[in-house]
């Protein structure tokens, strides 16, 4: 298919986000949804594509992703990724995933935080009162995704979402949804993801209590009425992303793949992110992106990875990637990634 053809394809896939009356506005709603860690791009190799992976997903970073992808694996794997995000925090993002045959792929995955204790401190001891608090992002899936036939795959990521500060906790289940099209168009393929589509989240616990006087303006009633605060319930960061990728040619040792993919969250504005990697010989890999485009005060911006990759049986390769993004004022994270295909 001569690449003029493809380009009104990409464009008409993309033309609901484009027309968007949003699209061109000021970052926004940020801080209207509970557990916002799980926006975190998951995996170097996606991350450094601009995370631009909906209609690529072809690892087991997809589970993140795009579950529909976990069916286009046609072997079993395990990855493990850091992430060294800002302010001295880290998240651990790990994934598995099993071929059964006929029963489809199995996956599963988690992501937790890597957060230092730190001091508690109150208005009359701001020095600290010798005691510690813990703040904790968790996140567990099982996810399951077949082939219904053999262009159209299907998958779903049920999840188990945590967080907690301090004495304060609570727990929320969400859902992932997604699928995967090879078009009639050479090396097309459409990508489509729902992810975080599940219940409330509103901490809880004795850090909540407190000791009420209801009646501040009387001296001679009881001042210290014990009362617990009731916190807001907030949504999860729901997403809706469609995407595109383009094999332009994969020939003897070359491969190269361009993806871009169109977000709709239900905590920001719509955006666009851009990738592309080049392989050489199925061992080494550069890639290279840019997020959140038309966010005019967003902070994302470009990316950069590599890959290497390196069999050391006839059936068990191991792999390594890294991704660096660029955020502005915030600086920079870094991603490292580590997994086994056997």
């Amino acid at each position: 298919m001569k690449i003029k053809n493809i380009i009104p394809v990409i464009i008409l896939a993309l033309m609901p986000q484009l027309l968007s009356a949003q699209f061109v506005s000021d970052v926004s709603k940020r801080g209207t949804t509970a557990a916002p860690f799980l926006n975190i791009s998951q995996g170097a190799r996606a991350a450094g594509m601009g995370s631009a992976f909906v209609a690529v997903a072809d690892d087991p970073s997809a589970i993140f992703w795009n579950p529909a992808g976990l069916a286009r694996l046609n072997n079993h794997g395990v990855t493990f990724d850091h992430t060294l995000w800002f302010a001295d925090i880290g998240y651990n993002f790990g994934t598995a995933s099993f071929n059964l045959g006929d029963f489809g792929v199995l996956g599963a995955s988690f992501i937790a935080s890597d957060i230092d204790e730190m001091n508690v401190t109150t208005i009359t001891e701001p020095n600290g009162t010798g005691e510690t608090f813990n703040v904790r992002d968790m996140a567990f899936s099982i996810a399951w995704a077949f082939n219904l036939t053999d262009n159209f795959s299907i998958g779903f990521n049920p999840k188990v979402v945590y967080q907690g500060i301090w004495k304060m906790s609570d727990y929320a289940f969400a859902i992932d949804f997604g699928v995967l099209y090879n078009t009639p168009f050479d090396g097309i393929t459409l990508g489509m993801a729902i992810t975080n589509f599940g219940s409330k989240m509103s901490l809880s616990g004795t850090s909540a209590v407190v000791l009420y006087d209801e009646d501040i303006q009387n001296t001679g009633n009881n001042g210290r009425i014990p009362a617990e605060l009731e916190m807001e319930s907030w949504d999860l960061p729901l997403g809706f992303k469609v995407g595109v990728s383009y094999r332009p040619f994969k020939l003897g040792d070359h491969d190269i793949i361009l993806s871009i993919d169109a977000s709709h969250p239900n905590n920001n504005y719509e955006s666009i992110n851009v990738g592309g990697e080049y392989t050489f010989n199925n061992i080494f890999s550069i890639r290279g992106g840019y997020k959140s485009l038309f966010l005019e005060d967003s902070e994302e911006s470009f990316s950069l990875g590599a890959g290497f990759q390196q069999k050391l049986l006839d059936n068990v390769s191991i792999k390594f990637d890294y991704a660096y993004a660029d955020f502005g004022r915030l600086d920079n994270i870094q991603k490292f990634s580590i997994g086994i295909l056997f």
